[in-house]
């Protein structure tokens, strides 16, 4: 599976009809880009919009990032992850991860001990009956969201590799420290192609501000030295410099170069602008023809 060093991350296709999504599919893929991340909250169904996005495409590897494991039980996902993988030549990317309490709860689901959680769910979806053709020569791989150093080895001993999310260049480098050298690692970094430092911070800021309420996310910035200052409100500018790439386009890639030199095999960058509902095409093709690609 070649997902290529850069990916787009982004949940701005979920706001468009899918004849849309269809085109943008297709100029994603013309401009270069090998993988495709998409989420999973209130929006698509993330194995339908899977197969939405890999029929839209030919070479394209699409991901979730993620699968929340509350949505469904470990046969469906196994069996989704299987049926993708057959359709498409092994261009699925399964990104599973335990989500938060906020999200979880509203389902009837109880959150807690999302370690233990996520070692039973993949037993069962390794123990999963699939009626149905053999993969042998189709591969299926999986990757954890993971932040902390538990989940960070789990993701070593029972998954091809790990999607961190909102992580600075110093977790990129922990993160391959803990997953060794053949795990991929593949950390989301959101992106502001914005030179103006004020206009900038406040795009990011109406980003980060719901992700830093989340107990996951301030526990990992936490451990590598982010204090409750920085993570106040919608962050210190120290934080923000750290977790988002903005500024003019030389220096926003200088921050995703930092990340795979940390020890990153794919960036999956998620491009941030002030019109959530605007597909960010022209931020992507800069992005593409920046010297991240040459």
């Amino acid at each position: 599976m070649e997902l290529g060093r850069i990916g787009i991350w982004t949940s701005a296709l979920d706001r468009q009809p899918a004849a849309a999504v269809r085109d943008a599919v297709t100029e994603i893929e013309a401009l270069g880009y090998g993988t495709l991340w998409v989420g999973e909250a209130a929006r698509r169904e993330a194995f339908a919009n899977a197969a939405l996005l890999l029929s839209a495409s030919t070479r394209l590897v699409v991901a979730t990032g993620i699968a929340n494991i509350w949505v469904r039980d470990p046969m469906a996902m196994a069996a989704g992850q299987r049926t993708l993988s057959e359709g498409w030549g092994g261009r699925f990317l399964l990104g599973v991860g335990v989500s938060h309490d906020p999200l979880v709860s509203p389902r009837g689901h109880h959150y807690e001990r999302p370690l233990q959680a996520m070692r039973a769910y993949l037993d069962a979806m390794d123990q999963a009956h699939y009626d149905a053709p053999a993969l042998e020569a189709v591969p299926t791989v999986r990757v954890l969201a993971a932040l902390g150093p538990r989940m960070l080895a789990l993701a070593a001993e029972r998954a091809d590799g790990a999607h961190p999310y909102l992580v600075p260049p110093e977790h990129t480098h922990q993160a391959r420290q803990i997953l060794g050298p053949g795990s991929l690692l593949c950390p989301e970094v959101a992106v502001v192609l914005v030179a103006d430092p004020d206009r900038a911070r406040r795009i990011a800021r109406a980003h980060l501000g719901t992700y830093l309420r989340l107990p996951n996310y301030r526990r990992s910035l936490a451990r590598i030295g982010y204090g409750e200052d920085d993570l106040a409100d919608a962050g210190s500018d120290r934080l923000v410099d750290a977790v988002v790439a903005w500024g003019p386009l030389e220096q926003a890639t200088d921050r995703l170069r930092q990340h795979l030199e940390a020890g990153a095999d794919h960036v999956a960058m998620q491009v941030l602008t002030e019109d959530r509902a605007r597909l960010p095409l022209e931020e992507w093709r800069a992005i593409a023809g920046s010297n991240l690609f040459s």
